[in-house]
């Protein structure tokens, strides 16, 4: 059973760990999606992370499948009450459909909502910044939202530090709800735009803080390294950029720590988040029930001072 935590300055309680959605309707089917999300409840985790544009880039779909395939579990299982579910809103839909304006807020949310099976969101965050769109626009229309109960809480993903110290100050001046979490690029290789850009901000703010990327597209798994192995699945073109020297340095003290603690890499690339003082819940996804087992196992591993400190330095910039 996981230990369940606040989720910033909200009264959500969700699981160290969160199931990323990105790969329902595109690396596995619904009924594998099933077994899945139900094998990750029944684990003691309820916190489940999605978008609109999930699975856009597969050849045939339109946008939306993840967020169809989790409402079609919600209504067969009838857990909405046992499970936290984000969502995300600004990618790209097709022609005029992305962005933060008011009006396709609205529109978003009410198909985000009907995709879903739900009347309401726990969490609807700002995927992607809309430049065009002041914040001020943007905060009012998630406001709206959230006094209708369609929202319980707003987040950012991929905004600027600054562009969330400004929305949030909007919201301040203004009596209404601020964003309360983070979702950023964040693991054992990525660290240095997080801890040098983000770090200040999500103290200031007291943001939770709920990283994607957390075994860098798979790389840390291990699975990945040399060119040679870059094949092993629809994803391993976008490992590439891991293969440097630092990438191959992070491996190494990874195994060192995998074997001390007769782990998974996986586990060990989970963990290492999980001991970082601003991560809440760090997103992950499984295609089958074995690997989510070995995920769900790293939510409790407990890593030395002395081991958290080999990873460190071995990852340092």
């Amino acid at each position: 059973m996981a230990n369940k935590k606040k989720l910033g300055n909200s009264a959500l309680l969700v699981s160290p760990l969160t199931f990323g959605g990105n790969v329902f309707g595109w690396t596995i089917n619904e009924q594998e999606s099933f077994k899945i999300l139900d094998a990750f409840i029944e684990s003691g985790f309820n916190f489940i992370d999605t978008a609109d544009t999930y699975s856009t880039w597969v050849h045939g779909n339109k946008g939306g499948e993840s967020e169809t395939i989790i409402g079609n579990w919600l209504t067969k299982n009838s857990k909405r009450s046992d499970v936290v579910i984000a969502t995300k809103v600004g990618g790209g839909m097709g022609e005029y459909k992305k962005g933060l304006s008011a009006k396709y807020i609205k529109e978003a949310a009410e198909a985000s909502l009907k995709r879903l099976g739900t009347d309401y969101i726990d969490l609807y965050q700002s995927h992607y910044d809309d430049p065009e769109t002041p914040v001020s626009e943007t905060m009012t229309a998630f406001n709206e939202l959230v006094t209708a109960g369609k929202v319980r809480y707003i987040g950012a993903s991929n905004l600027s530090a600054e562009r969330i110290k400004e929305s949030n100050a909007f919201a301040r001046k203004n009596n209404l709800a601020p964003y309360i979490s983070l979702q950023p690029l964040y693991n054992l290789y990525d660290r240095q735009k997080f801890e040098n850009q983000y770090l200040k901000l999500v103290a200031e703010e007291s943001l939770a803080v709920i990283p994607y990327y957390s075994l860098a597209s798979g790389f840390l798994t291990g699975k990945y390294r040399s060119e040679a192995d870059l094949g092993k699945s629809l994803r391993g073109k976008g490992i590439k950029k891991y293969l440097d020297e630092r990438g191959l340095r992070i491996l190494a003290a990874m195994d060192e720590v995998a074997g001390e603690q007769n782990v998974q890499l996986s586990q060990i690339a989970i963990a290492w988040l999980l001991h970082k003082p601003s991560v809440t819940s760090a997103i992950a996804s499984a295609t089958t029930t074995k690997q989510l087992s070995e995920l769900t196992l790293a939510a409790n591993l407990k890593l030395t001072d002395n081991q958290i400190h080999k990873l460190d330095s071995a990852s340092a910039l």
